[in-house]
């Protein structure tokens, strides 16, 4: 067998990249022949015979016996007196099948036909990754933390496959240590050249919709559906849920007992803050599930513009807006629509947003932080209250409430 440590052993490559037997040889025919093309300008008249699990190769070329002095084509033809070295009975217009040793296309040639066989393994893994993994799509995957950067986690499964998690697909609270095992979602897959660059994603809703699938038997079974899923990454979540089953309370079912079931959900997430809702078609009680724990008063709807004007207490505004205005803004995620709060039996209040010529924009952030984003939701509350609840100094707050009452009663 004389391949020149060409390859270690055909059958070694079959078993160390999990090739199968019509693949491999598929591979090694196709790298020969790209050779023999280079070598001797077409492969038309050559027979490659390959026994992948042996390691045998043998080359023959098949020329035409034409008299001497009238060779036309080297690569096709050999002259009689050529053709007769090989065998001494050849008559002109026969057939003549020689062998090709490898060492016979010189050493480069060889040296880049092991590197070219190297590649076309490596680019049938790498498509075999690919066509995997893009079947995972959606699905969640555990693999373990091989390297930290400072941008991206780098991670390895079972079977030694990169995956990659950018820092804006982990959660904020997120802390990761080498050799630690990693749960996400397989949210996208691309080949960049020929290599797959997996992502995996633990802030994307769908990683909290395939939660509920392995931590609910309902939801896995398929009793309860869930409908839809908003997320804050670490701060907030709404789920929207529903079941076909009238015996079945679907909210009751994925909370559990003293929230027994969805407790490991949140923990898996950062301690996500995790509301679950029954659906319903009825827009009106949609948005006013969403908005919980907020109580409503009341709801317009404009079907056409998609909007929604909801009437609250006054106390129950901040609790609507939510901290950092999350409660209300995944609310109209969760229901398409764009959701205006106004308070119940008052002129229409303003945004704080509005007074950034007169309070700075860190003080505004502060009071948004703990719900609070409008003139009338700081006026209604004491000055020692919100020094206690905020990072304000009671001179600060004195002087916002002196600039709220001078633009906004007056």
């Amino acid at each position: 067998m004389e391949n020149i440590d060409l390859i270690n052993s055909f059958s070694e490559f079959k078993d160390d990249k999990l090739i199968d037997r019509v693949t491999l040889m598929a591979i090694l025919e196709d790298v020969f022949r790209n050779a023999l093309k280079k070598r001797f300008g077409e492969d038309d008249n050559f027979d490659i015979i390959i026994n992948p699990d042996k390691g045998d190769l043998e080359i023959w070329r098949n020329r035409v016996v034409v008299a001497d002095g009238e060779v036309e084509d080297d690569n096709k033809e050999i002259s009689l007196t050529a053709a007769r070295k090989i065998e001494p009975d050849f008559e002109v217009d026969e057939d003549v099948s020689e062998e090709v040793k490898l060492i016979d296309l010189g050493r480069r040639a060889i040296l880049a036909l092991r590197q070219n066989l190297i590649s076309k393994i490596h680019e049938h893994d790498n498509t075999n990754i690919y066509k995997q993994f893009k079947d995972l799509e959606g699905e969640i995957y555990t693999a373990e933390v091989h390297h930290i950067r400072h941008r991206t986690v780098i991670l390895l499964d079972d079977e030694g496959n990169e995956l990659v998690m950018p820092k804006d697909r982990q959660i904020p609270s997120d802390f990761f240590r080498k050799g630690e095992n990693v749960r996400g979602v397989i949210e996208s897959v691309e080949l960049k050249g020929n290599k797959p660059i997996i992502i995996l994603s633990r802030t994307a809703p769908v990683f909290l919709e395939k939660l509920f699938e392995q931590e609910i038997p309902e939801v896995f079974d398929g009793l309860i559906t869930v409908k839809k899923v908003v997320r804050v990454p670490g701060e907030k979540a709404k789920v929207a849920v529903d079941s076909y089953d009238d015996r079945i309370d679907p909210v009751g079912a994925c909370v559990g007992m003293k929230g027994s079931r969805i407790h490991g959900i949140v923990r898996e997430l950062g301690n996500e803050n995790i509301d679950v809702i029954n659906f319903t078609t009825n827009n009106q009680l949609l948005i006013t599930r969403a908005l919980s724990p907020a109580r409503v008063t009341s709801i317009k709807i404009d079907e056409e513009k998609k909007t929604a004007q909801v009437m609250l207490k006054p106390e129950e505004v901040s609790k609507a807006i939510g901290r950092g205005g999350h409660n209300i803004r995944l609310a109209g995620q969760l229901t398409g629509y764009e959701i205006d709060v106004y308070r119940e039996g008052g002129e229409e209040d303003v945004e704080l947003s509005e007074f950034t010529d007169e309070i700075e924009d860190w003080v505004i952030a502060e009071l948004s932080r703990i719900g609070l984003d409008t003139a009338k939701s700081v006026l209604e509350k004491d000055v020692v209250d919100l020094v206690k609840i905020t990072d304000l100094e009671e001179e600060t707050i004195q002087n916002v409430i002196r600039v709220l009452k001078e633009e906004f009663e007056d």
